[in-house]
């Protein structure tokens, strides 16, 4: 459709440039058309309103479209798109298991994990990232603060593409040592230190105190492994997967409402990095193998670059969507140029009779009004243009400031040039009629109109 609009666009924008150009003709009728818009200014305005609305519309919604998908994108591409999460699922079967006699044993062990890195000694996989992961209550004084402990190790960040506020993440010394250290996320930090500075600070994390060594900046939630949650990394604390193994053992309870639940899972999820892109889906298929073993479902491979894939296509298809309602505006607008055109033609008959008696030709007739339809739709489409650029830099900080919303928007040249084009196709489209009725006007009969 964007090809077909652009082909359309540049033979009218030659055709109209070489009209202008090189026939004096054109030239005086550009002048006259201007003249004649220029007696009625309330009229052509109302009748370019819809051409302003449309064009101003299709610029911001594609605008707000485009943000907001582009934003859903990069968070996409942050999981990398040579990376593949495997993660630990809890099976139906276990679902029940919540007293003290049932542990419910599920997921990623590490024979799993000492499997899977055969791939890397064959140089398939050039890093693997383990983690265990669970919800627990952080305490600093009299703050608490419930979120996710996530024990991994230094390749994390670097995988995940963490930016730190302040101070370092997870070295591998703190893994040898079993160091009591944390980095933790933005909100972690707003909730217990909202006054002071968290790096040197203690934080108790379950039982155990660890000592601040880094704090993260803010960062968009991503959708997780198996795409039904998301990943909040501003509310999460790390530490040295050794340091978690040790503190917390293989057994982890978790308290909800009154009543609790053990678990044992050894890793909650690993990240492999793969060397080459084309090599990314084969080694996907290589893993669900080395894992069929597992007596239950429980576990899950997720692939980002096939939901990469997937949302550039929904995009297309969004962005296209939001095209097609805000052009409709467009077509409205055309339809009420053609409306005033038709009176036009009415109200100047004697005009044209005038005209047609000096020698002018019904080309000459038919282009004097198409002129003037497409320059009451060029005008509103730059209108319109100005309107759409305003609302898409000004709402967002705006909202963001007042309500507190974040409405992501993003300008490409793209939209606009197609919303210029469709605009002067609306008044090639929508003018030719009434041009048509005013060239076939016989010029006795016109003469005689009063």
């Amino acid at each position: 459709m964007y090809l077909i609009l652009l082909i359309v666009g540049i033979l009218l924008f030659g055709a109209g440039f070489g009209s202008l150009v090189y026939w004096d003709k054109g030239r005086r009728s550009l002048v006259l058309a201007i003249r004649s818009l220029w007696l009625h200014k309330m009229r052509a305005f109302l009748s370019v309103l819809g051409i302003i609305i449309g064009t101003g519309a299709v610029i911001t919604l594609m605008a707000f479209g485009e943000g907001s998908m582009q934003e859903a994108l990069d968070a996409i591409r942050k999981l990398g798109a040579t990376n593949i999460i495997v993660q630990s699922r809890k099976p139906p079967d276990n679902s029940g298991a919540s007293n003290r006699s049932r542990v419910a044993v599920y997921g990623l062990t590490q024979a799993d994990y000492d499997r899977l890195a055969i791939l890397q000694e064959g140089g398939t996989v050039t890093r693997m990232v383990p983690m265990r992961i669970f919800r627990q209550e952080m305490m600093r004084v009299e703050r608490r603060f419930t979120g996710q402990a996530v024990g991994t190790t230094p390749a994390y960040a670097e995988v995940n593409e963490l930016p730190l506020a302040m101070g370092r993440f997870l070295r591998q010394e703190d893994m040898d040592k079993k160091d009591p250290v944390a980095v933790i996320g933005s909100r972690v930090a707003q909730g217990l230190f909202p006054f002071e500075n968290p790096l040197g600070k203690t934080v108790k994390i379950g039982q155990d105190p660890y000592v601040i060594i880094g704090v993260l900046k803010n960062r968009m939630p991503v959708g997780d492994a198996g795409g039904q949650t998301m990943e909040d990394y501003n509310s999460d604390v790390y530490i040295p997967l050794t340091t978690c193994n040790e503190h917390f053992g293989s057994v982890i309870t978790n308290r909800q409402a009154g009543s609790f639940q053990r678990e044992q899972v050894a890793l909650s999820q690993v990240t492999l990095t793969v060397s080459d892109i084309d090599k990314v889906r084969s080694t996907g298929k290589w893993i669900e193998s080395i894992l069929a073993d597992h007596l239950k479902n429980d576990w899950v491979v997720s692939v980002p670059l096939d939901k990469l894939e997937a949302a550039e296509a929904e995009k297309r298809r969004f962005l296209g969507l939001l095209a097609m309602i805000a052009g409709i505006s467009l077509v409205v607008g055309g339809i009420g140029i053609m409306n005033i055109m038709l009176a036009t033609v009415t109200e100047r008959t004697r005009e044209i009779g005038i005209r047609r008696a000096l020698g002018a030709k019904r080309r000459d007739i038919t282009m004097q009004f198409l002129i003037e339809a497409v320059v009451q739709t060029s005008l509103g489409g730059l209108l319109g243009t100005l309107f759409g650029l305003f609302f898409a830099f000004i709402v967002p900080p705006v909202a963001q400031w007042l309500w507190n919303w974040h409405l992501p928007a993003q300008v490409t040249a793209m939209p606009i040039f197609l919303a210029l084009i469709v605009a002067i196709v609306v008044g090639v489209g929508f003018g030719l009629y009434p041009a048509y009725r005013a060239a076939m006007l016989d010029p006795i009969e016109a003469l005689r109109h009063e």
